[in-house]
């Protein structure tokens, strides 16, 4: 349906006005695969063609040599297949998680209501900053953080009935939102010092933990906008007929929500293939990660670009395959809500 109505707005412009759209268009295709044309035939250059001058042609302007990929994939595999293991696990998993828990998390915030009081909220946010000053005072974790859940259950005991002022939904929802406005530069240190606490510097669980709660609130906001658009009548018959929340969850909402699934799983799944600040403070050299280990072949070796092609084309050949596969759900999830009626 979708090339059909493509060929009749095709058809209904004037053959200039068709022509100079597609000139439009073939330009601008132009610019944004040039980059990726030009990265790709510099991974099959020598040094000396590189620093010649500008080739373009394979065959034509140069003869294509393997001897940068082979010093990458052969020579140094070592060096390179950790950092790109440690990519794929780190990236995949907090992906997921992200996915399964700000899935659930935004469908909760959509279909109930929650009216938490202030009071109690402020009380589990001091008794947490009250455990991490505690820890950064040398005090082991495992009496900190128990201390710091009997506080609270304390406080909030005796007090919870004192308190009036309670939040909505849309209130907790901009509270997520707001934690990835954040900047990661700003808590980047706290991080650092709570993992090396927890003994898990260097590690795919501080990675993976640091991932997830970054990618959490894209996820939250981006699938509770989605579930606006499926028909809330369905959800209603299924419990006129004795469905459970869970069962409706399962069963009739993430079916309908395939596409708003793909596309959001791809946009954190990018969000943490690329990112480098975090990765650069929690790890070391056992779970670097490939974009430190690009940076670093650019810091030790200077400007190899030869080396750096072949690096940049196996991080981002899998994402882009990807992004291929999902790209029939991506257009849909994307565009979900632009158009209505």
């Amino acid at each position: 349906m979708g090339r059909r109505r493509r060929g009749r707005i095709a058809r209904g412009l004037s053959p200039w006005a068709a022509a100079l759209a597609y000139l439009l268009l073939g330009s601008w295709t132009a610019v944004v695969v040039f980059p990726l044309y030009w990265i790709l035939i510099t991974s099959f250059k020598l040094p000396v063609q590189v620093y010649a001058g500008p080739v373009y042609l394979p065959f034509v302007d140069f003869w294509p040599s393997l001897h940068a990929w082979r010093y990458i994939v052969v020579d140094l595999r070592n060096d390179t297949l950790r950092p790109y293991v440690n990519t794929v696990v780190v990236s995949l998993t907090s992906s997921v998680l992200a996915l399964v828990l700000g899935t659930a998390a935004g469908y909760g915030l959509l279909r109930f209501r929650y009216r938490p009081r202030l009071g109690v909220v402020l009380q589990f946010v001091g008794s947490a900053l009250l455990v991490g000053l505690a820890v950064g005072l040398n005090v082991r974790w495992e009496i900190a953080v128990p201390a710091g859940g009997g506080l609270f259950l304390v406080l909030w005991s005796t007090t919870r009935r004192r308190f009036h002022r309670s939040m909505a939904n849309e209130d907790i929802a901009l509270w997520m939102i707001s934690q990835r406005i954040l900047p990661p530069v700003a808590v980047v240190i706290p991080i650092y010092v709570l993992f090396q606490r927890l003994g898990l510097l260097d590690t795919w669980v501080a990675l993976i933990v640091t991932y997830t709660a970054v990618n959490l609130p894209i996820v939250v906001w981006l699938m509770r906008d989605y579930f606006r658009n499926i028909s809330l009548e369905l959800e209603e018959s299924a419990a006129m007929d004795g469905a459970s929340p869970f069962r409706i969850f399962r069963s009739i909402v993430l079916p309908l929500s395939a596409p708003g699934l793909a596309a959001t799983f791809l946009l954190v799944l990018v969000f943490s293939w690329n990112e480098y600040l975090l990765a650069l403070i929690l790890t070391g050299a056992n779970a670097q990660t490939l974009p430190l280990t690009i940076a670093a072949q650019n810091a030790t070796r200077g400007p190899q670009w030869w080396y750096m092609s072949v690096l940049i084309l196996i991080m981002i050949a899998p994402v882009t395959g990807m992004a291929i596969a999902l790209e029939r759900f991506i257009a849909r999830g994307l565009l979900v809500g632009a158009l209505k009626g």
